[in-house]
């Protein structure tokens, strides 16, 4: 990971860049921080670096400084940099932005000052704006650390375990769980009797109930970018349903890809006709993998019946997905939260024909994902409506 960070106060990042985590880090080489002078590039005998705005107001860094700046950061790294100014006009900086930054070769951060930088420079020479919150700062250094420190956690060996950095807030979309430390008990308030008592798989499950609990609660606006497979309490089946004919010998190969992809249970086929089932069993059967095996049913009353015996009498959440929103039907991010509350299994019906499912069993909610247009093939809607409800890092 290298940062050039280009700024007028360089002293500002002494002790942030020897101190802690980064500062251990940048000394084993795992991150490179220069600092680039602004000042240096400044013109006249006072190295003048900003002048007042044009129609009146504060003072802003003019373009050429900058400019100059720019270059002589950009020769500190390989190839073009990617150029971040932090700005209060910028959009919010999210972890899949960093992630991103991450990626880059090199990467500058321009910290501005006053009313900030010339529009012209910024134009031409930015590639993204970005604030840290709807809030205005004296200056970009305290945006451009925040920047460094978040980048820095996503290199390897950076943070200590490797599994803190996915656990973290954010890091799946959703909020982290609640952290507790010695003593056990303070001032009448007591730690979990959960996380005392030895039990990993009880404390996973804890941990995850409460991320989910804490980000429904505080921030149910992270659903919609959050991968929540590893925050339900059972597993999840994608069961197709129609006429044999309408799944060629490849689909079945497609939907175990897309259930492996996924993380889901066995693929569940109902194929109401005998001799089709007899064939979709032998084109299955020559896949021979039998870790992801379908299992072909008759009916979606016994598809059902043997989920619910597999997952031993769990209650199972039923979500036909639909072509087409219908009156009753939920959007994305309502299925979503039913998946996160609900403590079972659940079960992602994708009917060939949507009338087919209607009168077989009761108790669906319907899940309307796709809004006019021409059709998709059945796989194609199935692994777009995965990546919408349960999503992906």
């Amino acid at each position: 990971m290298h940062v050039t960070i280009v700024t007028a106060f360089p002293e500002f990042f002494g002790d942030f860049l020897s101190t802690s985590i980064l500062g251990r880090a940048v000394k084993r080489g795992l991150v490179r921080v220069d600092l680039v002078d602004l000042r240096e590039f400044g013109r006249g005998g006072y190295r003048q670096i900003d002048d007042y705005a044009f129609g009146s107001g504060g003072m802003v860094l003019a373009a050429p400084p900058l400019a100059d700046a720019l270059r002589a950061a950009g020769e500190l790294g390989e190839g073009d940099p990617f150029v971040v100014y932090p700005s209060p006009q910028g959009c919010v900086l999210t972890q899949e932005i960093v992630e991103s930054l991450t990626r880059q070769e090199h990467v500058v951060i321009l910290c501005g000052h006053y009313e900030g930088l010339d529009e012209r420079f910024v134009e031409r020479e930015v590639d993204l704006e970005v604030t840290v919150g709807d809030c205005v700062l004296t200056g970009g250094e305290i945006p451009a650390m925040a920047i460094v420190d978040a980048m820095s956690r996503l290199v390897p060996g950076v943070v200590g375990r490797g599994e803190a950095v996915a656990e973290d807030s954010f890091y799946r979309g959703m909020l982290d769980h609640p952290h507790y430390t010695r003593p056990a008990s303070w001032e009448g308030r007591t730690v979990p009797e959960v996380l005392l008592g030895g039990n990993a798989s009880e404390i996973h499950s804890w941990r995850r109930a409460k991320a989910v609990e804490r980000t429904l609660a505080r921030r149910p606006d992270l659903l919609s970018r959050a991968a929540i497979r590893g925050y339900l309490t059972g597993n999840v089946y994608l069961a197709v349903m129609g006429d044999a004919e309408v799944f060629p010998p490849p689909f079945v190969s497609d939907v175990r890809r897309l259930c492996r992809t996924y993380g889901l249970g066995r693929p569940v086929f109902v194929v109401t006709d005998r001799e089709g089932r007899r064939s979709l069993e032998s084109a299955a059967g020559a896949e021979g993998d039998p870790v992801l095996s379908p299992k072909i049913f008759g009916s979606l009353e016994w598809a059902i019946d043997w989920i619910e015996r597999k997952e031993k009498g769990a209650p199972l959440l039923r979500i036909a997905v639909l072509d087409a929103a219908c009156r009753g039907s939920l959007h994305a991010l309502e299925v979503k939260r039913r998946c996160l509350e609900h403590p079972g299994p659940v079960l992602l019906l994708f009917p060939v024909l949507p009338e087919e499912w209607r009168g077989l069993e009761g108790g669906f909610l319907v899940a309307g994902l796709f809004d006019g247009g021409e059709t998709l093939p059945l796989t194609a809607r199935a692994a777009v409506a995965l990546d919408r409800i349960l999503g992906g890092r």
